[in-house]
């Protein structure tokens, strides 16, 4: 049996297959012969005036298939994908050969082309006073300001699984990319409480590195801390208060024990320092939260610190605050009331729906909204002072300003020199600052008798189908209805006192917790003992400051760009599933600083002049209600200069209010005041813009008010 073997079954189809091929390449052989006498055949015929055949001809005579014609080969198709790839790769590619050029270039490079256009660079301000003999002497104090500092993860849920201590703010902000929504709920604090949601931790980052770089090349405090290095500071006599800017300013003591952290660290300096007092530079938000613990130290606890009445005039010698929004910001409420602010604007009109529609499952500005929502410290941007100070429907203290610097300068010297019919041409034609949010370009520009408005505070919210035809993306607008929405624009404008209960009106869990930690009125009499609770401590119109006569408080900040200030809005057309208002980009008016819907004053393009100026040069200037002791103050602004190549980066005659940082003759002005120098020393008042005409026209009642003069 072992030799038996089976034998294979055969394949009709496949043994006939090569049978057939044999014989029909016998028959082409044949054919060929064929073709070749037939080709003969024909060229005799043809020379004997008969018509010639082809052979293809005689092939079709006999019945034979002709072979197939050779397929020409199409080049292939692209689709949308290898589109995508391709372009990607080739951003990648040019990104990494250029890293590897700019690692491989010498250091100096850089300067030598920039001198070889602009000539011979200034030496850094750190160099400058170094050889001018100036050395370390104050201890200083770093306060970065919101969105500036790092916050890093220390407990988080699933989605976040090996991130422990990755930076989910700051940095590279790789989080953001690779898992948006998990990035976006570890960010977002509890809607009721304002503090951490159950199961996560998200904490600053400490030290110096918290806020010298906002991401890779990006600087904040790293060019004033290099420049101060230059002249002896080390980090032994320098001290970052970092701290969760998200959180409502108390609320950092009460998780983190921030504030205490922050007096313990001067003690520390001072102690360390032969005596010698901290000169404190915070910055932006920062100028708030310090203005907050210099009332918290010395309260008594448990509500406050208990340093007694005159920690801060033991501890204290300077306080340099720069891009500070004494008075809060009205791009907070374009932030507050439609998640966007001038750049967002532009974005979505460039891109009509691309921010507002479900892409990929991701509904940019309402998670945006959401997040930004639960952090309480951006409601102690809200504009402060009412219309006081920000103006009403009919005024403003701005009024008369002009983005052309030719036509302000002309629109003065007919103010000054002309009455009647001209000056009242000029004032017509002036934006209504006071008017910081307007539903239409008409409203912003009508005369106030002729605007009908509904009040809406006592409108009934309706029912939305948002929440069942939409993402789950909870906004509180979806608890307004259609008719709340509507009773919002019909009520056409709104001014800075109105402004805060339209923010209670559209979201009032939000404002819940901020009127808890917040205040944003005028005092009237400050010897009330309601004063004396922690929602007043970061308003300076509702507090006084320490006191510390031998304190000095400076305003540094920077002017000459366009800043928000006002805007007009329109309804969404998609109000039932994104949010329903929308800056209104085409309204556009260069007499009035109108431009992509929002009307713009003389700033630093976050914080305005009146914000940044206003207390130092009138709220504070002499022995007033809000200064009883007679702390001297200063104004210092810097007048914006673009850089002047490419290579120069950001600039170093910045007046932008982060870039500002970078601006040398800033750094040699905080560099002289650590060292020593007084206000006086520094040449005192140096001012560009208006603001001491514009201070003089809010009238806000001032106890022992002094004449204000500048030295301008």
């Amino acid at each position: 049996m072992s030799l038996l073997r089976r034998r294979k079954p055969i394949n009709e189809s496949s043994d006939s297959k090569p049978l057939l091929e044999k014989e029909e390449e016998e028959e082409e052989e044949h054919n060929q012969e064929d073709h070749d006498d037939d080709d003969d055949d024909d060229d005799d015929d043809d020379d004997n005036g008969k018509i010639k055949k082809t052979p293809s001809k005689i092939k079709k005579k006999y019945g034979e298939k002709l072979p197939p014609p050779p397929q020409q080969q199409q080049p292939p198709k692209w689709s949308c994908l290898d589109m995508c790839c391709w372009f990607v790769g080739c951003i990648c590619i040019t990104w990494w050969l250029l890293l590897f050029l700019y690692n491989a270039m010498p250091a100096s490079f850089p300067q030598y082309v920039t001198e070889a256009i602009t000539g011979p660079l200034p030496d850094p301000p750190g160099v400058k006073v170094k050889k001018e003999g100036l050395k370390a002497k104050h201890p200083v104090v770093f306060v970065p300001g919101i969105v500036t500092g790092g916050l890093e993860l220390w407990e988080g849920r699933e989605c976040a699984e090996g991130l422990f201590r990755t930076r989910l703010w700051g940095g590279t902000f790789g989080e953001v990319y690779k898992r948006p929504l998990c990035w976006v709920e570890h960010m977002s604090l509890d809607n009721e409480t304002g503090l951490d949601p159950c199961g996560v931790r998200v904490r600053p980052v400490s030290g110096l590195v918290a806020a010298d770089y906002f991401a890779p090349g990006y600087f904040v405090w790293a060019v004033l801390i290099a420049n101060l290095a230059r002249i002896g500071y080390e980090e032994k006599t320098m001290y970052m208060a970092a701290y969760d800017w998200r959180l409502s300013f108390q609320n950092t003591e009460v998780r983190d024990q921030t504030l205490s952290r922050i007096k313990s660290n001067i003690e520390l300096l001072v102690a360390t320092n032969g005596g010698r007092k901290v000169v404190a530079i915070p910055h932006s938000m920062g100028v708030l939260y310090f203005l907050h613990f210099m009332k918290w130290v010395e309260a008594p606890a448990p509500m406050g610190g208990g340093g007694g009445p005159d920690w801060c005039s033991k501890h204290i010698k300077s306080v340099v605050n720069i891009g500070g929004p004494f008075l809060g910001v009205p791009k907070a409420i374009a932030g507050l009331f439609s998640a966007e602010a001038k750049d967002i604007a532009v974005a979505r009109a460039l891109a009509p729906g691309f921010l507002d529609n479900d892409i990929f499952q991701f509904q940019t500005l309402q998670h945006m909204m959401r997040m930004s929502r639960t952090w309480d410290s951006t409601m102690s941007m809200i504009p402060r002072g009412g219309d006081t100070i920000w103006g009403g429907v009919h005024w403003s203290p701005e009024e008369g300003y002009s983005c052309s610097k030719e036509r302000e300068k002309m629109n003065d010297t007919r103010i000054m020199d002309q009455a009647g019919a001209e000056n009242a041409v000029c004032k017509a034609r002036s934006a209504n600052y006071g008017r910081i949010i307007s539903f239409g370009k008409d409203v912003a520009e009508a005369p106030s008798s002729d605007i009908e408005r509904i009040d809406f505070r006592g409108a009934i919210k309706g029912h939305s189908a948002a929440n069942t035809t939409c993402r789950d993306v909870w906004t509180e607008y979806h608890d307004m209805g259609f008719a709340g929405i509507k009773a919002v624009a019909e009520y056409k404008t709104y001014t800075a006192e109105s402004i805060v209960d339209l923010l209670h009106f559209i979201a009032p869990k939000m404002m819940a917790r901020g009127t808890a930690h917040f205040s944003y009125g005028i005092a009237e009499n400050l010897d009330d003992p309601k004063y004396t609770h922690y929602k007043y401590w970061s308003n300076p119109l509702e507090t006084t400051l320490p006191n510390a006569p031998d304190m000095e408080i400076f305003s540094l900040y920077g002017v000459g760009l366009p800043t928000e200030r006002a805007y007009v809005y329109k309804l969404s057309p998609h109000a039932e599933c994104s949010i329903p208002f929308k800056i209104d980009t085409s309204a556009d008016d260069e007499a009035t600083c109108l431009r992509d819907g929002v009307y713009s004053v003389d700033g630093d393009e976050t914080v305005p002049v009146l914000s940044a100026g206003f207390m130092c040069a009138k709220g504070w200037r002499g022995k007033t209600r809000f200064n009883p002791s007679g702390i001297r103050t200063y104004v210092r602004e810097y007048n914006h200069l673009p850089p002047a190549n490419l290579l120069e980066g950001r600039g170093t005659l910045s007046g932008a209010h982060v870039d500002i940082m970078g601006n040398f003759a800033l750094i040699e002005d905080v560099i002289r005041i650590a060292a020593g120098a007084s206000g006086e020393e520094l040449g005192g008042d140096q001012v560009y813009s208006k603001i001491f005409n514009w201070s003089e026209k809010i009238n806000l009642q001032l106890e022992n008010e002094t004449p204000v003069y500048s030295s301008r």
